[in-house]
């Protein structure tokens, strides 16, 4: 999982390896069984190979020869080898992610506490001994031994066996980022951890279970599929039996001998059934499921992918996924008469010792607009004055004067406890950049303002096409921010969102998606602290940032493990690829059956009617031939189709009409042309071979 270059591969001479030998190894009966169309392949091939064995003691239909008979079980067999190989590949892919996974999954030993606080009385014990509830202190260089909530403490964590992400991150007791994953390492200061989950229900153990598929359970939608599929295979199974006895009548009333063969009827029925698409199901299933791993997310089920394949309402976090998180200095403006470059000075003496991403930003518009270089502080004694909770304000005295920036009201404040009178100008610009969706702070000196701040949200660049192309899928997006209303449509019109919900609540967002779904939509949304998981448990693709709560991550049904907010569009995509990809393969494995036909029934039937040779319209060899190449390309489709079937149809953001009918040109009416080429080719192969021999 942490290994980047691994990941994106579909294919490795180890993968392949291990895929072979699982190949063989799922031909037994109680794994075939499972899937219902390839069982009838299985079962077609025994009866093949037993009238092989039979033939060779003479007892035969003598219409076919012995080799025929065993040419036929061996396409049979490599048939349901393929379909093995296929299976075997997919799963291959996340048994690969799951092995990085298991190194991380190692034994540590844990030393656990009797409570927060007490240090002196220390118990080293497994981290396999450590049950729901108990507490345990990690220290620079351990790895946590259990998920846990931090209960006291703070610590940079590194999270790369996890996430593959090399950069560590803070984890503190409090707030959104307490939550923590056994396998990580404590790379400073020391952590007070409060285990949250039973043994063997860890989130790596979930998340090893997941991806190798041993979790796996079929989806409602591919259920359905298989049903369907069942259900058509019958079909043909009694249009085959149908058939035999229709011979049998034609050969009775032509007074001739029936020149229908059971082996020929075994073919039809292979070549007829949804063998395609019954071969590759599985494989799309699992290979879905490894895309998300890919993208660094965990699904708990399959069902939650197929929901964000159907989900056409998306909720947003606005910090992180819309904007770009840290609200950046763009203009200086001056009031009552002070000149912006005697601002742009005042704004960067006080922001020089602010740390903060805003800060920061001040200080680099300053030195662009007025290439303003660092004051001489020493000489200046100049004293920094840090924002605090309180006052919301932060300055510096330098040089005599005292310069502060920070919130309008309290700069009103702060100006009329020196007795001087607040500026309207500046009111008034405040004013106009709140309704702008910016937020403006306010700088003043020696009591006197000099002006205003504008800081503002940047949005993140291709944000607005990404919404455009989503509205093109027909999918709603809906922007949840903590801004006034004011503030919340201004950045919704400029990020192009569809709707948004300022002021949110818990309480708000819940009603919202209650509402969504009350009219029949599949919502989606994003979340990470403890008052997001009322609304993640109601949403129908819920997806938990891992750097959030506990509480966050059991209330969605996935975990992005990169903790990116805008991991949900990419989710959706995957959704909807899986889709895609299982619709448009059913379409060319039954748009098969077409050419199939023309190859196979003439073949059939031409001894009893010869003017069926007019069927013929691919001009194949021989009977024998055409028989044999219907099921060689009826084996051969399926290993052509893997690749598709793990990487999955290219997914373009359009409408759903539009899709449709773009796949039912490629994979309709390709799924019809590509047989008859091919069934073509491999006969002239076949009848060089014959002719030869």
């Amino acid at each position: 999982m942490n290994e980047k270059i691994e990941k994106n591969q579909m294919f490795n001479r180890k993968m392949l390896g291990a895929a072979l030998k699982e190949t063989f190894l799922k031909l037994k009966p109680n794994l075939q069984i499972k899937n219902p169309v390839m069982f009838l392949v299985y079962v077609s091939a025994i009866a093949t190979t037993i009238l092989f064995i039979l033939s060779l003691f003479g007892i035969s239909d003598r219409i076919v020869s012995s080799g025929f008979i065993f040419t036929v079980a061996v396409i049979l067999w490599i048939t349901c080898l393929f379909a093995n190989f296929s299976e075997a590949v997919a799963e291959g892919r996340g048994k690969a992610q799951a092995a990085e996974l298991k190194k991380s999954k190692r034994a540590v030993m844990a030393k656990r506490l009797n409570k927060v606080g007490d240090l002196s009385n220390i118990e080293k014990v497994s981290g396999e001994n450590l049950n729901k509830g108990d507490l345990f202190l990690a220290e620079a260089g351990e790895t946590i031994a259990a998920d846990g909530e931090v209960v006291e403490g703070a610590a940079s964590v590194d999270e790369s066996a996890i996430t593959g992400e090399s950069a560590p991150v803070i984890r503190e007791a409090g707030g959104d980022r307490s939550a923590v994953t056994g396998g990580t390492t404590v790379l400073s200061d020391h952590l007070v951890i409060k285990v949250t989950q039973e043994q063997g229900a860890s989130f790596l153990d979930k998340m090893i279970g997941m991806v190798e598929g041993a979790n796996r359970k079929k989806t409602p939608n591919e259920i359905a599929l298989e049903i369907f599929l069942v259900a058509l295979s019958i079909i043909f199974v009694l249009v085959v039996a149908a058939l035999y006895t229709y011979s049998q009548l034609s050969s009775q009333i032509l007074d001739m001998r029936n020149p229908m063969s059971i082996v020929w009827l075994i073919a039809l029925l292979v070549c007829l059934a949804p063998t395609t698409i019954g071969a590759l199901l599985s494989a799309i299933g699992i290979a879905g499921m490894s895309r998300l791993n890919q993208a660094n997310v965990l699904a708990m089920s399959g069902r939650a992918i197929e929901a964000a394949g159907d989900t056409d309402v998306l909720l947003l976090d606005k910090t992180g996924t819309i904007t770009l998180g840290n609200r950046r200095a763009s203009a200086f403006i001056p009031v009552d008469g002070h000149s912006e470059k005697e601002l742009a000075i005042a704004a960067q003496l006080s922001s020089l010792a602010d740390e903060t991403p805003e800060g920061r930003s001040i200080v680099v518009l300053a030195k662009e607009k007025y290439s303003l270089r660092e004051q001489n502080l020493e000489a200046n004694q100049a004293k920094f004055i840090p924002f605090s909770a309180q006052t919301k304000m932060s300055g510096v005295n330098f040089a005599g004067d005292e310069i502060r920036k920070g919130a309008s009201e309290n700069i009103k404040q702060y100006v009329l406890t020196k007795k001087n009178k607040y500026s309207e100008e500046c009111q008034i610009a405040v004013k106009r950049i709140a309704e702008q969706g910016g937020t403006p702070l306010v700088v003043c000196k020696n009591g006197v303002i000099l002006g205003v701040i504008y800081l503002k949200d940047i949005i993140k660049p291709g944000v607005k096409e990404k919404f455009a192309d989503l509205r093109k899928m027909g999918i709603k997006t809906i922007m949840i921010t903590g801004d006034n209303p004011v503030t919340a449509a201004a950045i919704a019109a400029e990020a192009g969102v569809d709707s948004f919900l300022s002021q949110a609540t818990p309480e708000s967002k819940m009603k919202t998606i209650r509402e969504y779904q009350n009219k029949g939509h599949l919502v989606a949304m994003t979340g990470d602290g403890t008052n997001d998981a009322p609304a993640l448990a109601q949403a129908d693709v819920a997806v938990a940032m891992n750097t959030g709560t506990q509480a966050a991550k059991e209330a969605g049904n996935m975990v992005d493990l990169d903790s990116s907010p805008t991991k949900l569009i990419k989710i959706v995509q995957i959704g909807k690829q899986l889709l895609m990809t299982r619709g448009s393969l059913t379409t060319f494995s039954i748009a098969n059956d077409i050419a199939k036909y023309f190859a196979i029934i003439p073949a059939m039937f031409v001894g009893l009617y010869p003017k069926l040779n007019v069927l013929n319209i691919m001009h194949l060899y021989s009977p024998t031939s055409a028989i044999l190449s219907a099921l060689i390309f009826n084996a051969l489709i399926i290993v052509a189709l893997i690749p598709l079937a793990l990487k999955g149809v290219r997914y373009r953001e359009v409408p759903a009409s539009q899709l449709l009918r773009h796949n039912l040109l490629v994979y309709g009416l390709g799924g019809i042309v590509v047989p008859f080429i091919g069934i073509k080719l491999i006969d002239l192969i076949i009848a060089l071979i014959l002719q030869i021999l």
